[in-house]
């Protein structure tokens, strides 16, 4: 498990744009699970929407990128000087909006890794229902 302060030290985002609360589950290069625990507070619903505030479909595909981040940085030597850069998206499916007092939580399954290229598979799920899924490819590159 990781909290807040191990994410910190791994992933170069931060406010606003630090998406990952927890990391609850890890098996190195195999598989990550993570939490965001979504807020009122998140800057992004003063205007998405005014009065009927949704999380933007492209931020929970970055919360989910993070959580997979994550496992691809737990799987190299040197962590800290690497960082991920997801190249392609594939297969996104938003099946349900998710709104502040959520929680989502993100399954990440490494499919392939070769060098210094991985594909990952993510759901993300609230109250074990799908909100969001997708493919991921992602390259690890020196800082």
């Amino acid at each position: 498990m990781l909290d807040i302060r191990d994410i910190l030290r791994v992933l170069p985002h931060r406010y606003p744009f630090l998406l990952v609360d927890r990391i609850v589950e890890m098996d190195p290069g195999t598989r990550v699970v993570g939490i965001k625990n979504v807020t009122i507070n998140e800057p992004f619903f003063q205007g998405h929407f005014p009065g009927h505030p949704v999380m933007p479909g492209v931020l929970l595909i970055e919360a989910m990128a993070q959580v997979g981040g994550l496992l691809l940085m737990g799987a190299v030597e040197n962590p800290d000087n690497k960082v991920v850069y997801f190249m392609s998206l594939d297969n996104v499916k938003f099946r349900r909006p998710v709104v502040p007092g959520d929680q989502v939580r993100f399954e990440v399954d490494m499919l392939q890794f070769k060098g210094k290229r991985c594909r990952m598979q993510g759901a993300g799920y609230v109250d074990e229902k799908k909100v969001v899924e997708g493919e991921m490819m992602a390259q690890i590159m020196d800082r």
